[in-house]
């Protein structure tokens, strides 16, 4: 078992260290505000107020995880870090980064002769029970000295080193991409079930139905069997649709490296859509349409068509 410093205690984080504490690891937990600091160690964490009694609680060499947004409050983490921690210490990222900025973070830690690993996380809420796929980049040496935590936190073959730095994260942005393609084509099928009123199909039903044997079967239609049944919850559900940003990141690759995502490109744009109160292409499109056609077009008032000016063409 080993011991190391868990900064973040989120919703991910929380049950990362959970799950950690439950296998014998000794975790010293250290949150911005103390209330889930409080509530971990109920659960056999050790509490530090500050960073600096963090690291102080740990032998070293350390290790620290930190599950904290991506961009700046990482680095300022990791800048106060850098000067309490001892040569030989590693430092693991499992936050939503943008592999550029663990390439840069890496060779930042490394001047102070610091490790750094960049570790993709996916499992959501329900890693605590199920545990986490974990993709880990950095130098060898160190994946294989923080081998025993990944190894409690995922499940069997659920981690594996994926290289250099900025590979873990790299992977986990592909990954979240992907995962953006699916949604949108599951809710797509959906909608479009839903849409033929005549049958009266029952979604729950299908999404079942879908998982014994069929090739469209996974983790995600077993979710959206358990939303449905839901439906008191699922019906007050707001049409609106954020994301973490690596959807964005995924896109921007592609067109780096010139490799069409049409997909996943679209996927992300139907969310940014999801997000308008009015779409106003939507509007244009109508207006258009009735412009050269004499479609009509609905009033916002009563849902009457409105009629076309006479002199429209």
């Amino acid at each position: 078992m080993l011991e190391l410093g868990f900064v973040g205690l989120g919703r991910m984080g929380f049950n990362m260290a959970t799950r950690l504490l439950q296998d014998g690891h000794r975790v010293v937990a250290y949150n911005r505000t103390m209330g889930k600091i409080e509530q971990l160690s109920e659960k056999g964490a050790v509490k530090a107020q500050s960073l600096k009694e963090m690291i102080t609680q740990l032998k070293s060499p350390r290790i620290i995880w930190l599950m904290l947004p991506a961009g700046s409050v990482t680095d300022e983490h990791i800048e106060q870090l850098q000067s309490q921690l001892e040569a030989g210490d590693i430092l693991i990222d499992g936050g939503n980064a943008y592999y550029k900025d663990s390439i840069r973070r890496a060779a930042q830690l490394k001047k102070h002769d610091l490790y750094f690993l960049d570790a993709g996380v996916s499992g959501g809420i329900w890693g605590l029970k199920n545990g986490y796929c974990l993709m880990v980049g950095g130098e060898e040496d160190a994946f294989n000295r923080a081998a025993p935590l990944f190894k409690t936190l995922a499940p069997k073959d659920g981690y594996a080193h994926m290289g250099k730095s900025g590979a873990g994260h790299f992977v986990k942005m592909v990954h979240n991409g992907i995962e953006y393609g699916l949604l949108q084509a599951y809710g797509e099928g959906f909608a479009l079930l839903k849409g033929k009123t005549e049958f009266d199909l029952n979604l729950q039903s299908i999404a079942h139905l879908w998982n014994q044997g069929s090739v469209v079967k996974s983790w995600l239609l077993e979710l959206a069997e358990k939303a449905f049944n839901e439906k008191q919850a699922f019906d007050k559900i707001r049409p609106y649709v954020e994301d973490s940003g690596e959807g964005r990141w995924t896109v921007l690759e592609g067109l780096e490296l010139s490799i069409p995502l049409p997909v996943i490109s679209l996927s992300l744009l139907e969310r940014f859509r999801s997000r308008l109160e009015e779409s106003f292409s939507d509007k244009v499109i109508a207006a258009l349409r009735q412009q050269f056609g004499g479609h009509a077009v609905l009033s916002t008032d009563s849902n009457e068509p409105l009629q076309p000016k006479k002199d429209s063409l």
